[in-house]
């Protein structure tokens, strides 16, 4: 019978390659799903509205006379607020307050010096002018990735946020409405799948088009968004969720168990694995899992990620915990020791880094303050968490003295005639002379 979970130790032989074979993940191209996308992405591009409602029919079960009866009003938004048990508003507005006074910290700022000459050189920020948000709709409800995905672009300072999220058979999740209305979303239309998608890459005549599309969706979503990137810009195509715990032995086994448990439920796919020195304490873990699991909702999802993804693993100590941390370069990271802030100092690739063993990664998805969208499957050694940043767009400002054109115009000139560019040697030499 297949364990439960994996066990590895690093001090055996072949440690190198089971970790490899463990990590391994191809998203892989689903031959139909690319077609199907493809072809939906080309028909909104040609036809527009009448094919979103086409698909919004056929796949949502929703069959409207036009475009505006899939709009959702703001007041609409503002009555699934007002209709939440008190409880669970407070809730959603608390974490929304933690997220907006987190992301207001990233804002950059234009700035400029000048040199001696006269010549001023700086950079202006620019927010983007309108970002399309995709929300998963039907039974599924994440109104945090509303959260995360629409108060970071209105803090940017992006004026329109258009939010699309299906509605099967016209049912509207009132969580997902009501995070709307908290995060200040400006529009929120009732169209999913890929056809949405297209709806805010290419632009109808009732929708926009956006400069850039956030927010998770199914693989039809990821494969569209996939395809429009270069027209508009993506946040990322998200893998199977991650998390990787380091401890020391100190923490509970139950809560431990229980943070591996809190991202092997999103799916089959998800990894959750722990690093230990302490033999004993991975017993401990084991026997935790075995006991809980039973009791969860999931179980059954949590069992096939846990068999197939997940480990506990023996390590020498927590410098070669570090070491393997870095290498796997997690979506999540939980450092759950007495030094925790010590060896987060060690890190050099982590999406979202939590300290201590009051730091559970659930509290990083809704409610902390940073982003809860992260790099997967190993980006995070080249990309970052979601955030104001990726709303905003640098522009470089140039502004030559007449002085500055005499010395640049030389040493443009020679470089150009180097690279046999004749009319830009000439531009600049036109200026070393000026009577201007």
């Amino acid at each position: 019978m297949k364990p439960v979970i994996n066990r590895l130790d690093s001090r055996s032989d072949g440690f190198a390659a089971a970790l490899r074979r463990l990590l391994a993940f191809e998203a892989g191209e689903n031959a139909h799903i690319e077609q199907a996308v493809a072809d939906i992405l080309q028909d909104v591009r040609q036809r527009g509205d009448a094919a979103v409602l086409e698909y919004t029919a056929r796949f949502d079960r929703l069959a409207v006379a036009g475009m505006p009866d899939l709009e959702i009003s703001a007041a609409d938004c503002k009555a699934a607020l007002a209709a939440l048990e008190p409880a669970r508003r407070k809730a959603l507005e608390q974490a929304a307050h933690r997220v907006r006074i987190y992301h207001d910290r990233q804002r950059a700022e234009s700035w400029q010096y000048q040199e001696e000459d006269g010549t001023v050189l700086g950079q202006k920020i620019t927010p983007m002018d309108r970002v399309g948000l995709y929300v998963p709709g039907g039974k599924a409800a994440y109104p945090s990735s509303v959260l995360m995905n629409a108060i970071p672009a209105k803090v940017a300072g992006v004026s329109e946020v258009i939010m699309v999220t299906p509605t099967p058979d016209g049912v509207r999740n009132p969580l997902v409405l009501a995070a709307a209305a908290v995060a200040g979303v400006d529009r929120v239309v009732a169209i999913g799948g890929a056809q949405a998608v297209a709806a805010l890459a290419y632009g109808t005549d009732s929708i926009a088009a956006v400069d850039k599309i956030v927010g998770p969706g199914n693989a039809y979503v990821a494969a569209a968004k996939r395809r429009v990137f270069g027209t508009v810009g993506i946040d990322m195509v998200a893998g199977p969720s991650e998390i990787l715990i380091i401890c020391d032995g100190t923490t509970p086994p139950d809560w431990i168990a229980m943070d591996l448990f809190s991202q092997a439920e999103h799916d089959e796919l998800a990894q959750a694995i722990l690093l230990c020195p302490d033999a004993g304490f991975l017993e401990q873990v084991q026997e935790a899992i075995e006991r809980l699991l039973p009791t969860m909702p999931r179980s059954d999802i949590l069992r096939q990620s846990l068999s197939a993804r997940g480990a506990l693993i023996l390590v020498r100590d927590l410098d070669e915990a570090v070491t393997i941390a870095n290498e796997i370069a997690p979506e999540h990271l939980e450092i759950s020791t007495a030094n925790a802030a010590a060896l987060a100092e060690k890190i050099r690739h982590a999406g979202a880094i939590f300290l201590g063993p009051f730091s559970s990664e659930a509290l990083g998805d809704y409610c902390a303050g940073p982003n809860h969208v992260l790099p997967t499957a190993r980006t995070a050694r080249f990309s970052s968490p979601l955030g104001v940043y990726d709303f905003q767009k640098r522009s470089s400002i140039i502004q030559v003295s007449e002085a500055g054109a005499i010395t640049l115009g030389a040493i443009a000139a020679e470089l150009a005639d180097g690279e046999g560019l004749p009319a830009h040697a000439q531009s600049a030499r036109y200026r070393l002379n000026s009577t201007t």
